[in-house]
């Protein structure tokens, strides 16, 4: 399932250039991730935090096509993908779209982690909610 917002490049994130700074891309894809995490599939970050249980990026992989520009107002997509190892961790395949055109696309992946240390792992609420999810490519990861 494709999850999508909707956003507007902020006038303080455009550099000298007149586009948006690379700093900036990889912010609206984590806001649009973290809403994708807590509706879909119901892990509140402060909760969970709270309750002992850290989500974390382990890594993610980028690619920039176009820039945007101040005022364009585009759309951040979201599709989760389960470990191609069926390892404890969440692939999340992501673009940046401006009338349709692919802006920029990346992939990012993360895991859970105990507060106090420990092994990585998927809570039994996330795996319940990622069952049947696609497998990730090996190589795009």
């Amino acid at each position: 399932m494709e999850y999508t917002k909707e956003y507007v490049a902020k006038e303080e994130h455009i550099d000298v250039q007149d586009i948006m700074d690379g700093l900036y891309y990889p912010f609206y894809m984590e806001y649009c991730r973290h809403d994708y995490i807590r509706e879909i599939l119901g892990f509140d970050f402060e909760e969970q935090a709270r309750n002992g249980v850290y989500m974390v990026l382990s890594g993610y992989k980028i690619q920039f096509l176009r820039s945007l520009k101040k005022g364009d107002q585009f759309t951040v997509t979201c599709t989760l993908f389960a470990d191609p190892s069926g390892g404890p961790r969440l692939h999340f395949k992501q673009s940046i779209l401006l009338n349709g055109k692919v802006m920029t696309k990346a992939v990012f992946t993360g895991t859970c982690i105990p507060a106090s240390g420990g092994r990585p792992y998927l809570p039994a609420a996330v795996i319940e909610k990622i069952a049947g999810a696609p497998v990730i490519d090996s190589s795009e990861v």
